[in-house]
C-alpha cells in the first residue's frame, strides 16, 4: 500500500488553471484543480511540467502555497524571473482554463503538522514566503492554537507576498516585516537584514524549544541559521529550505 501511494504521488496528473490572483508586479498564484489529488502536508511542494505547442516541455519545483483542501484545489505562487524560461510564462501569459501537468506532493520534512502543538518560529527571505504560508493557512484551517510568528524580510513593501492576509492575521500570530532597502513612510525602524538584536525582539526565546522554519535565497537562510544558533536554538529545531538559481523556484 505504502508503495502504491508513492506511485500515485509520482503520476503525472493533468490539471486545470481554475483562477489566478498578481501577489506582486512580478509574482503570481496560480489555483489548479487537480483530479485525485491525494492531499498534502503544509510545506511540501510539487513539480510542474509545461509543455509549448511543439512539443517542448520544462519541468520546474515549486512549493505549494495552500493550506489542505478536500476538494482537489492546489495554489501555487510563483515569481517572475527577468531570464526564467518558465515563469514569465507562468505569470504573464497563463490564462484560466489552461493546462499543466503535476506531480506530487514531494517532501517530508519541511513541514509543519495539525499535531504539533510547540511554538512555530517562521522567516522568510522574499519568495521563500509560501510554504510557510501554507503552514499558516494549514494552522488558520486546523483552529490549532499553536503559538506562530513570523519574521517576513523584502526588500521594499511593494515586494510583500499576501500583503492584505498576512495584515489580517496579525491578531492571531505575530508578524513583523522586515524591509531591506525601502521603508514605509513612519516605520520604526530604517532598512536593515534581521540581526541579532531583532531575532530576540519579534521571535521566540530559545528557552520556549520553538521549532523555526527558515525559508529564502541560500545566502540569508545560512544567515538565518546562524543567528538562531548564537541565540541558543538547538539545531535539530532549526528547519530550512533553501533556493538558488538552479535550486526551488517558488
Amino acid at each position: 500500500m505504502a508503495g502504491t501511494a508513492v506511485l500515485g504521488r509520482l503520476t503525472w496528473k493533468v490539471c486545470t488553471v481554475v483562477g489566478l490572483r498578481d501577489e506582486t508586479a512580478t509574482a503570481r498564484t496560480i489555483a489548479l484543480q487537480v483530479p485525485e489529488w491525494p492531499g498534502h502536508v503544509a510545506g511540501q511542494r510539487v513539480d510542474l511540467r509545461v509543455t509549448a505547442a511543439d512539443g517542448y516541455s520544462a519541468v520546474r519545483e515549486y512549493s505549494i502555497a495552500s493550506a489542505p483542501r478536500a476538494d482537489g484545489r492546489v495554489e501555487l505562487s510563483v515569481e517572475r524571473l527577468p531570464q526564467g524560461e518558465v515563469s514569465p510564462y507562468l505569470t504573464q501569459d497563463l490564462a484560466i482554463g489552461d493546462v499543466l501537468e503535476l506531480r506530487g506532493p514531494i517532501g517530508g520534512w519541511f513541514v509543519w503538522r495539525e499535531s504539533q502543538a510547540e511554538a512555530i518560529q517562521l522567516i522568510a527571505g522574499g519568495s521563500g514566503i509560501v510554504p510557510l504560508m501554507a503552514m499558516i493557512r494549514s494552522r488558520v484551517a486546523a483552529a490549532s492554537d499553536a503559538p506562530f510568528r513570523l519574521l517576513y524580510s523584502v526588500r521594499s513593501p511593494d515586494t510583500v507576498w499576501y500583503r492584505d492576509e498576512l495584515r489580517a492575521l496579525s491578531g492571531a500570530i505575530g508578524v513583523t516585516f522586515v524591509y531591506t532597502r525601502t521603508s514605509p513612510p513612519d516605520w520604526p525602524r530604517p532598512p536593515r537584514r534581521i540581526d541579532a538584536t531583532l531575532l530576540a525582539e519579534a521571535g521566540w526565546s530559545s528557552t520556549l524549544s520553538p521549532t523555526c522554519y527558515v525559508c529564502g535565497p541560500t545566502s540569508f537562510v545560512e544567515h538565518l541559521a546562524k543567528l538562531l544558533i548564537a541565540s541558543g536554538h538547538h539545531s535539530e529545531r532549526i528547519r530550512t529550505e533553501r533556493f538558488g538559481p538552479t535550486g526551488a523556484q517558488r
